[in-house]
């Protein structure tokens, strides 16, 4: 049977994303704790776990050289807290299984070989960490995404392309390229490099900029033309949506699939 590198490793909460940390840490070979507050939560939890992994193995997705049954072994569950938090490592639950990012904030305070260690433990278990310097509102990820949504809203707003042709400019340009490389890595290959890019396209890009509008509002008719297009496409109902994300999920599964199969660089 599975025999653990380390740990137990505290999961805090038996939802979606708790339970996705719990197999991250057991596919690199962690005896994992996952903690509730109600029993029953732990027993679907494990569940939950139990169908995901089985369906991954089947599917040669799952991650890491045990099998299902013994990353299977090394997940228990606890609606004790005291009893949870002994001996364990504490882990803030974070991103889901298919999306390998995990940003890591330290404190001004905090130790550096303890955040060294963090970085260690995320790469073992198959996560791709990164640094973060300096403590910023929205971290990095959702800066970005925030920026892309708000621009996103207001060509929408304005008239400039609908809901459905937007989210086609990202999903089948934009995403594609960056599924691989950064924006920063995309300005530096589109020239002789990025002194050459900045040189290029600098002036041009600040024009467009200055025409970006105010923060959206989110509200009022947009957000129900938005809502519509969205609902056309995959209505609200709790059955279509989870069937769009489990095929979002097997996306990104396949996508991740592929980055591991591609040289590194």
């Amino acid at each position: 049977m599975a025999t653990s590198a380390a740990g137990p490793v505290l999961i805090v909460g038996s939802g979606l994303i708790g339970r996705s940390w719990a197999m991250l840490f057991a596919s690199g070979g962690f005896r994992v704790k996952l903690f509730d507050i109600e029993q029953q939560q732990i027993t679907n939890a494990l569940e939950n776990i139990r169908k995901d992994m089985k369906l991954l193995e089947q599917s040669s997705s799952l991650k890491g050289s045990l099998s299902a049954e013994q990353q299977l072994f090394l997940i228990t569950g606890c609606s004790n807290i005291q009893e949870a938090v002994e001996g364990a490592i504490h882990i803030q639950v974070n991103p889901p299984y298919y999306v390998p990012l995990v940003e890591l904030v330290p404190h001004p305070e905090t130790a550096p070989a303890t955040v060294d260690r963090t970085h260690a433990l995320m790469q073992k278990i198959g996560q791709s960490p990164v640094r973060v310097l300096r403590e910023v509102d929205g971290f990095v990820l959702n800066r970005l995404q925030y920026a892309v949504i708000s621009e996103a809203w207001r060509l929408v707003q304005e008239g400039i392309v609908s809901p459905s042709d937007l989210d086609l400019v990202v999903s089948h340009g934009l995403g594609l390229r960056y599924a691989f490389i950064g924006p920063l890595e995309t300005m530096h290959l589109n020239a002789e490099g990025m002194l050459s890019y900045c040189d290029r396209y600098g002036e041009s890009m600040k024009h467009v900029l200055k025409t970006f509008g105010p923060i959206p509002e989110f509200s009022g008719a947009t957000v129900e033309k938005v809502h519509q297009a969205m609902c056309v496409k995959v209505p609200d109902d709790p059955e279509h949506l989870a069937a769009r994300r489990q095929w979002r999920d097997q996306c990104l599964m396949r996508l991740a699939k592929l980055k591991s199969q591609m040289p590194s660089q």
